[in-house]
């Protein structure tokens, strides 16, 4: 009889995670080491050469960043994971790993503003070249593939609008032309979706945000073929040095094992506040797929087990109504980050997104008014009272 397959939320405490087999501890060790000895030239020479033979400086990884990677590996249902100190150093190490002088990217038009200014700025100046979809559509992805086009990237839920993005859909296309898929999946977390069961061939996550989930540790993760993240780790991780420490390794590892609990709370959380949105009269737009009223709330069935716990809505009376509301709310905090236990507040156009020119910003559905909330662990009826007594001050 076939073995069967653990559970996500017995995963996501236990995978990868041995008692120490020295002292018995069961928390992982933080290796607070710059080096490792060798026992000889030989010994030194061999593990230089791969991590796969062991360790030989912390800017190639550690054993508290070995568990925390092998940890994302069998959670996301991928062969190897790679981590990194930020999510932007996963997104630019792998982005400068695969492409070069003359490739093409189809990207998605709403995604994290570092995302947008790395392939819109940065890549540019070395001559790759980028066209910006609207990837809820696969036509128009289809449309803008060139015979040098060398990935699509793209979020689902998007940041900031939570636009989805038919995962399967990309994915099929992409391989029909032997293209490379990338998808940041931090908004819903393998919890909710695994974009590499789906046919995607790299999953990226800013771990800093629900992985951690306590806004205390910054991290990224990519998730991929063993060999895809060898070699970004021997190319770019390894020379430009976007290396995660031993303790934010460590920081992570312990969000991850109470990552499902959390989400549960967060979801149920965010359905609660969305259904209050969206019967305000003084909420023009409501945007959360776990809504009826949303245009891919069919989507988001057949691809995440649940919604998410990011809420974006409109006030009616725009940009000075959402200045309003967020100056006066007292449990929600306003700051720009997400994934937090605690509810987080922002509006994108004058905070993560202000450098995006507004046409083009409007265009992808930020919005002068748009208000993105992260929604946290607290009791959703005190969130809500929160958010009465500020809509009471338009």
């Amino acid at each position: 009889m076939a073995e069967k397959k653990q559970g996500f939320g017995t995963l996501a405490c236990r995978a990868g995670l041995n008692p120490c087999p020295t002292t018995g501890a069961i928390a992982t060790p933080i290796y607070q080491t710059s080096n490792f000895v060798f026992e000889n030239v030989q010994d030194g020479a061999r593990k230089c050469e791969s991590i796969d033979n062991g360790y030989c400086y912390t800017r190639l990884g550690s054993p508290t960043q070995s568990v925390l990677e092998e940890k994302v590996a069998l959670i996301e249902g991928g062969e190897a994971a790679l981590a990194f100190s930020t999510g932007v150093a996963a997104i630019s190490s792998l982005l400068f790993s695969v492409l070069q002088q003359g490739d093409h990217a189809v990207v998605s038009d709403t995604c994290y503003s570092a995302t947008h200014y790395l392939f819109d700025n940065l890549l540019r100046k070395f001559g790759v070249e980028t066209t910006f979809v609207d990837t809820s559509d696969v036509k128009n992805v289809e449309k803008a593939i060139r015979t040098n086009t060398k990935i699509i990237y793209f979020e689902t839920p998007a940041n900031p609008t939570v636009r989805l993005t038919d995962i399967r859909g990309i994915a099929k296309i992409a391989k029909e032309q032997n293209i490379l898929t990338a998808v940041d999946s931090t908004f819903a977390t393998p919890y909710i979706q695994r974009p590499l069961e789906m046919g995607i061939d790299v999953v990226i996550h800013s771990a800093t945000k629900y992985f951690g989930g306590h806004g205390d540790v910054m991290g990224g993760i990519l998730v991929g073929t063993k060999q895809m993240m060898n070699t970004v780790r021997d190319d770019t991780l390894k020379n430009m040095g976007g290396v995660i420490g031993p303790f934010d390794a460590y920081l992570i590892i312990r969000g991850l094992r109470t990552l499902e609990v959390r989400m549960k709370k967060i979801c149920s959380n965010a359905m609660k506040i969305a259904r209050f949105l969206e019967e305000h009269p003084k909420v023009e737009n409501v945007f959360y797929p776990g809504l009826a009223s949303h245009p891919q709330h069919e989507l988001a069935k057949r691809q995440m087990n649940d919604f998410g716990g990011m809420v974006c809505f409109e006030l009616k009376g725009g940009l000075e109504a959402g200045e309003t509301v967020m100056n006066n709310l007292k449990l929600c905090r306003l700051a720009v980050s997400l994934g937090d236990v605690d509810t987080l507040i922002q509006h994108p156009a004058s905070m993560t997104h202000w450098y995006v020119p507004r046409e083009e910003r409007i265009k992808t559905g930020i919005t002068d008014g748009l208000v993105r909330m992260s929604v946290g662990i607290e009791d959703p009826e005190d969130l809500i009272a929160d958010l009465e007594q500020a809509f009471e001050k338009i």
